[in-house]
């Protein structure tokens, strides 16, 4: 309701804090009241209000001169109810800025409407060859792309049509070309919007950023766009594109628009990006001293632009791989940020604080006149006008308020892109460091390095490559230098060694140069990589591309199940679910950057071996959960589902499929390397048939061929090689019949096969197997049907034999030959006295004694099998702690020669008293030490 006092006070602010208020106040005589009186300055309004206000202003305009008129009269009447509330404090700074957008995507709307009618009417409609009928496609970049519109803000467009063709024409003539029918259809709407009348203007057009820029065609097609983009596009364009939004088009334009993503977004990490925004930085700010625009609070120093660089360097740098970057509202995009670990919350939040504070400062710095400038005026009088629209008793107040918020973005500014790689290219400083480098070399790697400036490779670089590895190569050598100076590198030819093959492979996506050269940590946390892991080292040469999460990994933090679980899920939602190879290369990357965090995190904080057993453990029972969904899909989408044992209809969430894992997998004790011993089982009906599909080609097959088709497809996405390796390799021989075998098994053909038909030694590795993967309920059959096989009855004789010709068989084809054993060569797991001896004794435990003690059957870990072998009194309390502590001795020892890519045969006599403890368990379990 009206009320006399509370308008005299927000009147007397608005009038003092734009003189355009003043000047409309009259001219908009009796409007403004009924609005005020109507509450509607108090009150937000709608996106839907907005285009209602819009369409009725113009219902009745038959004529340019009044569509003109009745569109700028509405613009001067919302204008001054937005400067009335902003002045007042009656509306945050985003919904003013999404209003005043909404406005501005109406007015481009009725305006292109418009002008598509009057061009009607002379030239008939605009058709492709095809008869589809042509539509101006309007492009909002920048503020208006991002609907962050501010109170004087022009408005920056890029008109586009879908293709070639010609209009109808009326009464056979006026035919003219689609792309010359676009044109004016652009200048009309360009027009009715920003020519200037008595009533001012409705926006100012900047068509700026189009193809070419000024001179070029108003109206560019699809295709010319694209080849643009693609062949001659800019840095500074790839910046402008980021918040690009159809206003018009339809379809047609959101495709159009999903086409640039491509030029917007490179699918690597691209840190190219900050060399490019401190060029266009140090451009802006030439300009700025030249026109002595210090107190510019959009493109000053600690301005909005450095907020808007921030966060677009880190869209344009990841937004490739992590679609919820591609977003065009900043403050949108800083909560993506934090939410990926990519911005600290804090900086998030000061950032956001000095966003909306420079932002409020913008609007009340342009409500003074309504014109598009961001310049603090010198003016002592309009700044005191300026702070008490933000609600400060005057500038004094509100000015060290605004001088610490530029203080602090400069601040991130320069930490997070401006000094993160500061200095000139200093040759004379290069040559000096690589002196003192080779005097620490032997003579085999200063080889290596002269070969290394000698070679094809570098000499034939392209002068921007060359400029990087210049940039790059003294950060290097100052590293190198420090790191051995503080004694955290022992050896700096066996970093050089590995080093140099590196960079051979780096420099043929010079992009990762750039990673290095603006992360320095990273580039330490390489260094020591590499010096204390050939097998790290050669991870990295072989896959640079995993190098960007390698050098941002932390090394105190091992994953859990559930974090690497939300990590890959995360991950997979990037990508389309019908995009086999994009979902490949996701499983791909992610397992490889996995192993090597732990792998950094074991080699750099010296991990516990099982807490390092568990963490890739964990990855493989995640990648597997993620392969099966992935080929369950694939194959519902093309057959349908099949059908449980009980009649149900399987579901992706309970497929009635599931993996199982032995060995290492199935005893929680995966290395660096291991494959995966997997069994396929199902409970689906085998004979009939699946549902179908409604994808075209899409069939219905048997449940049997549907269940085949699964662990083929699970195989093949897990075994197969590109680029990007593989992801595991894995071991089916355990299935039943082995090779000869069905790949994958029912639960009652494996019930019935365990039960009948299967060796001693394959009960033996029943022990180290669990579900991994797949429908719960099948999996917990499949437990039960363990539980049962293992908690047999068994005769002790030829248990023991069957174990004993096994061990034998094993001995003889895996472990040290007599011509090593007689050199004193000890093969740390098939040896006696190694791993498998341990394995065995722990197997063979379950197997005699788990019909009496069923918790020897609990767990599939040897090291809680020989603890529950104690508790039952299968062995004693002092041979399990032996037996336990000579494991993981054997096996941590295995676990650092993965890392150092060593063999696992070692010279004897070191292990001689560690075997002897082992054999003498083997003797008193087997009566007979014949295997020592």
């Amino acid at each position: 309701m009206f009320n006399a006092d509370q308008f005299t006070e927000q009147w007397h602010k608005a009038q003092n804090a734009s003189d355009f208020v003043c000047q409309w106040l009259t001219k908009l005589d009796g409007l403004w009241q009924q609005d005020f009186a109507k509450d509607a300055y108090q009150a937000a309004l709608s996106e839907q209000n907005i285009y209602q206000l819009v369409a009725e202003a113009v219902a009745a305009a038959t004529d340019e001169a009044t569509f003109m008129q009745q569109l700028r009269l509405l613009r001067n009447r919302l204008m001054l109810r937005w400067i009335w509330r902003d002045a007042n404090q009656l509306t945050p700074v985003l919904d003013l800025t999404s209003e005043l957008s909404h406005f501005a995507d109406a007015a481009i709307i009725a305006a292109s409407d418009f002008a598509k009618h009057t061009l009607q009417r002379k030239y008939g409609v605009a058709y492709n060859p095809q008869g589809v009928e042509q539509q101006l496609q309007v492009f909002a970049l920048g503020k208006l792309g991002g609907r962050e519109l501010n109170l004087s803000s022009d408005i920056d467009l890029v008109f586009a049509f879908d293709e070639a063709g010609q209009s109808s024409g009326v009464d056979g003539k006026n035919i003219i070309e689609v792309q010359q029918y676009c044109i004016l259809w652009g200048q009309l709407l360009i027009k009715l919007l920003d020519q200037n009348t008595p009533d001012g203007i409705v926006f100012r057009v900047d068509m700026r950023l189009r193809p070419w820029g000024d001179g070029s065609p108003l109206a560019i097609s699809y295709l010319a766009l694209e080849r643009y983009l693609e062949q001659h596009g800019r840095d500074w364009e790839r910046y402008a594109w980021i918040k690009a939004r159809a206003v018009t088009g339809g379809v047609l334009a959101e495709q159009m628009l999903a086409m640039t993503r491509a030029f917007v977004y490179r699918v690597y990490v691209d840190y190219t990006v900050f060399d490019a925004i401190r060029d266009m930085k140090r451009m802006i700010e030439k300009e700025l001293l030249r026109k002595d625009l210090a107190d510019d609070v959009k493109l000053g120093q600690g301005g909005i632009r450095e907020i808007e660089f921030i966060i677009q360097a880190f869209q344009l740098i990841y937004g490739g791989a992590c679609k919820e970057l591609r977003i065009n509202r900043a403050l949108e995009a800083l909560q993506v940020l934090v939410k990926l670990k990519l911005l600290e919350p804090s900086i998030a939040d000061d950032l956001a604080r000095a966003y909306l504070f420079l932002r409020r400062t913008e609007h009340a710095i342009q409500a003074l006149q309504d014109r598009q400038t961001q310049l603090i005026p010198a003016d002592p009088t309009q700044r005191q006008r300026i702070a008490q629209a933000m609600g400060y008793q005057g500038w004094d107040a509100m000015a060290p308020l605004l001088s610490a918020h530029r203080l602090l973005v400069r601040g991130q500014f320069d930490a997070l892109v401006a000094k993160r790689s500061e200095g000139a290219y200093d040759q004379t400083a290069s040559d000096n460091l690589q002196e003192q480098v080779q005097q620490l070399l032997d003579p085999t790697q200063q080889h290596k390095l002269a070969l290394f400036w000698q070679s094809k490779l570098v000499t034939r670089l392209t002068q921007e490559v060359r400029q990087r590895l210049d940039k790059f190569w003294p950060l290097l050598l100052q590293q190198l230098l420090q790191l051995v100076a503080n004694q955290q590198i022992g050896n700096i030819n066996i970093t050089f060694d590995r080093l140099i093959p590196l960079i051979e492979h780096i420099l043929r996506r010079s992009v990762y140069l750039v990673l290095l050269i603006e992360n320095p940590k990273a580039l330490t946390r390489l260094l020591k990589m590499l010096t204390a892991s050939p097998w790290i080292a050669n991870e990295l040469t072989r896959y640079p591309v995993l190098l960007d999460d390698f050098l941002n990994g932390n090394d105190q933090h091992l994953p859990s199940h559930n974090e690497l679980q939300a990590q890959l899920r995360q991950q997979l939602l990037r990508i389309e679910p019908d995009d086999l190879d994009g979902n490949l290369r996701i499983l791909r990357l992610f397992k490889k950057s996995a192993v090597l965090d732990v792998a950094a995190s074991d080699v750099l904080a010296d991990r516990p071996l099982m807490k390092v057993s568990d963490a890739l453990t964990a990855i493989a029972e995640v990648v597997l959960a993620a392969t099966l969904h992935l080929a369950l899909y694939q194959l519902a989408q093309r057959y349908g589902l099949p059908r449980t044992k009980n009649g149900a209809l399987a579901s992706l969430a309970n497929p009635a499929f599931a993996v199982i894992g032995y060995g290492k997998l199935g005893g929680l004790e995966m290395s660096y390397g291991s494959d995966l011993d997997l069994v396929f089982v199902h409970d689906i009906d085998e004979q009939e048939d699946t549902s179908g599909a409604g994808l075209a080609g899409g069939k219905a097959i048997s449940g049997m061929e549907f269940v085949a088709k699964v662990a083929q497809k699970m195989m093949s996405m897990l075994t197969t090689q590109t680029l990007d390796g593989r992801v595991y390799d894995i071991d089916t021989r355990l299935r039943p019949s082995g090779h000869s075998g069905m790949l994958v098994v029912s639960l009652a053909g494996y019930s019935q096969y365990l039960s009948k038909d299967a060796w001693v030694w394959e009960h033996q590795a029943l022990v180290r197997s669990r579900g991994i993967a797949g429908d719960s309920a099948v999996i917990e059959q499949f437990e039960l049907l363990r539980k049962s096989i293992l908690c047999q009855v068994r005769k002790q004789q030829p248990i023991v034999q069957a174990v004993l010709e096994m061990r034998q068989k094993m001995r003889a084809h895996l472990g040290s030959t007599l011509v090593e054993q007689k050199n004193n060569i000890f093969h740390l797991k098939h040896d006696p006295g190694g791993i498998v001896d341990i394995e065995f004794m722990a197997q063979y435990c379950v197997l005699m004694w788990a019909a009496e003690a069923p918790a020897l059957v609990a767990y599939s870990d040897k090291i809680r099998v020989l603890q529950a072998a104690a508790v039952v009194g299968c062995i004693s309390q002092e041979e399990a702690h032996t037996l336990t502590a000579n494991y993981l001795l054997l096996r941590s020892e295995i676990h650092k020669r993965a890392l150092a890519e060593e063999a696992i045969k070692v010279e004897a006599e070191p292990w001689q008293p560690l075997r002897a403890e082992v054999i003498a368990v083997w003797h008193r379990l087997f009566g007979t030490d014949s295997l020592a």
